[in-house]
């Protein structure tokens, strides 16, 4: 168990595609709203990381073609396999939300607060 006297950053992971940019065909269209967030969540201290599928090399040049590549503290590949004593759904300190239901930073942390 993590001591109270340790402040632990919000931590978020940020996908790439269909998160902030969508592809049609040849064309990559930009998210406004989830881009503006990022920055915001930047701003408030957050810890960011832009992952893909794709990979680490793609997730930075897709933040960087939308001028969010300083936002991040760093690209990964997404995960294929997570080895973890818990599964996903029991873990107490995540969240997953859907570029639709996007909060501030605080509310983030009050949802995770209340479990």
């Amino acid at each position: 168990m993590i001591s109270s006297e340790f402040e632990v950053p919000l931590v978020i992971y940020v996908d790439v595609d269909d998160t902030f940019v969508r592809t049609y065909g040849t064309k990559r269209i930009v998210i406004p709203g989830v881009v503006a967030h990022i920055r915001q969540l930047h701003q408030d201290g957050t810890m960011l990381y832009c992952w893909s599928s794709v990979g680490a090399a793609y997730a930075k040049a897709s933040a960087e073609e939308f001028g969010i590549g300083d936002c991040f503290v760093a690209f990964l590949p997404k995960a294929q396999v997570c080895l973890d004593d818990q599964r996903f759904d029991e873990w107490r300190t995540c969240l997953q939300v859907h570029p639709t239901g996007l909060r501030s930073a605080a509310e983030y942390r009050v949802a995770l607060r209340r479990g």
